[in-house]
């Protein structure tokens, strides 16, 4: 199959390696010089050092050129960028089928990606979410993995997921496209809270709790949106809220890791040099759980760490002041 990555960043270099044995494979990069430095060293070293990217991959800066030779579009960027390149898309004319990687609510709109993709190509656009618990370092160094891949067509689904399968990166068809898009956005933002949790030195058992609880606020938030419950048991939910809570390549994590030690977000995110989805969309998720009615006791914390309205010691502190509960209400 000929594939289209459109963003050469971490995600995009990760996946274009993973895929090279089996596809004819484009990357696209906005930026020149990082399209310069793929081609020079077959490294990326502005986003994604320490991993070469394989000769048979094209590395092109050339939208219209990259995209006209594809049977399939995967957007590697930020969910910031989605829509972006989904303007590009449409002025191209584009019908191909797009998959996405990016996790979260669009800043400002609060809307989940094909609810984007929808506003930009239609809704008889074929699109389609890859998610599930994955770092691109261990993606790019063929550490095996296993990861959803939804979409608003059932068929679509099970046949991307058949070709795109390999056997280091094995891919699970869904049909549940809400309930893999929420599990990927929620967890961001409880992965700020456990990372909080674990910088304040508060123990295993907290962060099981904060985990667990999070898992709930998630498939009750998922549950009003329309998905099925079952995906939150999966990949998508469980398995990637699990990986990016505890392990240590976790961006989310580590910006809540330095909010418990006081630092400025400005701070964190300069130190961090990358895109931490979950500082955007637990704004969004907070707004959005409001407006709906629903009870997200511990996004909403993490929202007003991160706007400055409490400490992150204050927030833990009313979370556990809370009245009790039962649990499965």
């Amino acid at each position: 199959m000929k594939i289209t990555l459109l963003g050469a960043g971490a995600w995009g270099t990760a996946l274009s390696i993973a895929f090279a044995g089996k596809h004819e494979l484009t990357l696209w990069s906005r930026e020149d010089d990082v399209a310069a430095d793929l081609e020079a060293t077959r490294e990326n070293h502005r986003f994604f050092p320490g991993y070469k990217l394989p000769e048979s991959v094209l590395v092109s800066t050339d939208f219209a050129a990259a995209v006209a030779e594809a049977e399939l579009l995967i957007v590697s960027t930020p969910i910031a960028g989605l829509r972006p390149t989904l303007e590009r898309l449409k002025t191209l004319g584009c019908v191909l089928p797009v998959l996405w990687v990016c996790k979260g609510f669009e800043a400002g709109s609060g809307k989940l990606p094909h609810q984007v993709v929808a506003d930009v190509l239609g809704v008889e656009a074929v699109c389609g979410a890859l998610s599930g618990p994955s770092f691109a370092e261990e993606v790019a160094a063929g550490q095996p993995t296993a990861v959803s891949l939804a979409a608003n067509d059932p068929a679509f689904a099970r046949e991307a997921a058949r070709q795109l399968h390999t056997t280091r990166l094995r891919i699970y068809a869904n049909d549940d496209l809400v309930g893999v898009e929420v599990g990927g956005a929620v967890k961001n933002v409880l992965a700020i809270a456990t990372g909080v949790c674990d910088g304040l030195g508060l123990g295993l058992n907290s962060r099981a709790a904060l985990m667990t609880r999070g898992l709930a606020e998630i498939a009750r938030l998922g549950l009003a949106l329309g998905a099925d419950r079952q995906t939150f048991m999966g990949l998508a939910g469980m398995g990637d809220l699990i990986l990016t809570c505890t392990g240590d390549l976790s961006r989310n994590r580590r910006v809540g890791l330095a909010l418990a030690h006081d630092k400025s977000l400005a701070q964190i995110l300069d130190e961090l040099g990358h895109v931490a989805e979950g500082v955007y969309t637990a704004r969004e998720v907070d707004q959005l759980s409001s407006r709906l009615g629903i009870d997200m006791p511990i996004s909403a914390a993490v929202a007003a760490v991160l706007d400055g309205r409490l400490s992150a010691a204050d927030a833990l502190e009313q979370l556990m002041a809370r009245d009790p509960k039962e649990e499965l209400a």
